[in-house]
């Protein structure tokens, strides 16, 4: 059998491979692993905009409180705080209803332990234990009078979260004009209401969620619109959250795309300015840019290299004690503020750094000289065994042999959806072009669904 979670907690087709029986039996689990054998261990509930997340947030509860863990509603809320919130209200877990930046007919169940950090393998590993049991025999007697869990709503931890992201700058950020796409997601009244209470002018786009049109052709893995609204309406720089608000991707006064490549190395420069850049280092991921840790060694600082995966960016950052890391895809974690990557904390530093400096983005962002990077996603029947395929492997070694010490070939299957990543950074991008499509034509006729 599959491991049920993946590199971001459990996620499907709500009500398909996602039902309610398995959220109602997940919940059970984490009470009886995450509640340290507590009679009532607590936990925090958060979601995003998707019209499922409150069918799969009543029957996560329900299998929490079956187990006698008592559950505090949040309602909409980003990720990152659920994190801080757990954290700091001293609860035993958190819980968010996300599937992040995916279409909205998907949805996922990401767990918190009592500090914000996400689970490690081990108690992933184990809920799902206890879970399997649970589902066939029951693991032991269900509670029953006052030892029945609790659902009670928490229904001002937005503003608590909200007063967090304000009072990480001391930076006014009046004179500067923002446009945001809060990608329907939950960052769509935060947003907005958090740069606004620092003094900007804000343009909201993509702030009207209906359970549906969350990520949908917006957000930080859609930029199009954001682009055109900043040219439209003279804008200093646009700020893009993905569904859930862990990522934050820019756009300056220009139209140009900034990464989280980018977005990290202005931050650990203003970082090593102020002395806070620990061991001058940032965590990075195989996906960084070839520019990125150019940029770094100018700057008289390293970057240290993880799987792509936040958590994994996050393992490394705790275990050597790092305090920046992040994604190209703009999941970014400033270990000194908060647990996890924050899409509305980075904005504010990335703001807050713009208006310091009095420079415009796009001279900003110079401070990186992309490589160019070409990537394509290839649909796969299974993500297991291409690694051992000879013409697959053959392929790679033959663009490998072409692009020779001027660029590389990275090929990794996705965490969580049914697709091989190909990916070629070099300074040609025709021949990049070239490269990707000979490699993903014979992953596609080696790994397709038809196979």
């Amino acid at each position: 059998m599959a491991r049920l979670f993946g590199t971001d907690g459990v996620r499907g087709i709500a009500n398909d491979t996602l039902t309610p029986e398995l959220a109602y039996h997940l919940g059970r689990a984490a009470a009886y692993v995450l509640g340290q054998e507590k009679e009532h261990p607590t936990f925090l509930i958060g979601r995003d905009t998707r019209i499922s997340g409150t069918m799969l947030e009543s029957i996560l509860a329900a299998g929490i409180t079956s187990a006698g863990g008592n559950c505090y509603l949040v309602g909409v809320i980003p990720t990152p705080a659920i994190a801080y919130l757990t954290r700091v209200h001293h609860l035993d877990a958190g819980v968010m209803i996300s599937a992040s930046h995916n279409p909205f007919e998907y949805n996922g169940i990401k767990f918190f332990d009592q500090y914000g950090y996400k689970l490690p393998d081990e108690t992933e590993d184990r809920i799902e234990e206890y879970m399997l049991k649970d589902e066939r025999s029951g693991i032991q007697s269900r509670p029953t009078g006052a030892a029945i869990g609790t659902i009670s709503n928490w229904t001002n931890l937005q503003d608590e979260y909200e007063d967090f992201i304000v009072q990480s700058t001391d930076v006014d950020l009046t004179g500067l004009k923002i446009v945001h796409d809060g990608a329907n997601g939950s960052a769509s009244q935060l947003g907005p209401d958090i740069f606004r209470r620092l003094g900007a002018e804000v343009i909201a786009i993509h702030h009207e969620p209906n359970g549906i049109n969350i990520n949908d052709h917006c957000g930080s893995t859609h930029l199009e619109s954001l682009k055109e609204a900043v040219l439209q309406n003279g804008a200093d720089i646009g700020i893009a959250n993905d569904g859930d608000a862990d990522r934050c991707l820019a756009v300056d006064e220009k139209g140009q795309e900034m990464d989280g490549d980018q977005i990290m190395l202005l931050c650990a420069l203003k970082l090593k300015e102020e002395g806070r850049l620990k061991q001058d280092t940032v965590v990075g991921t195989v996906m960084s840019n070839i520019g990125f840790h150019k940029a770094l060694k100018e700057m008289g600082c390293q970057s240290v290299i993880t799987a792509v995966g936040d958590r994994y960016v996050l393992e490394r950052m705790r275990k050597d004690g790092y305090c920046l890391g992040g994604e190209q895809s703009g999941h970014i974690i400033f270990l000194d503020y908060n647990t996890t990557g924050d899409g509305l904390l980075t904005a504010v530093q990335l703001l807050s750094i713009m208006k310091t400096r009095q420079k415009p983005l796009s001279e900003l962002a110079g401070i990186m000289t992309k490589y160019p990077q070409i990537l394509k996603n290839v649909t796969v029947q299974t993500k297991s065994g291409w690694e051992n395929n000879n013409l697959i492997m053959a392929a790679i070694a033959a663009g490998e042999e072409e692009l020779g010490d001027e660029g590389r070939i990275l090929v990794r299957p996705s965490g969580t959806e049914p697709l091989i990543r190909v990916m070629a950074e070099g300074p040609d991008l025709d021949q990049l072009q070239r490269i990707v499509d000979d490699i993903a034509l014979v992953v596609e006729h080696e790994m397709g669904p038809s196979k």
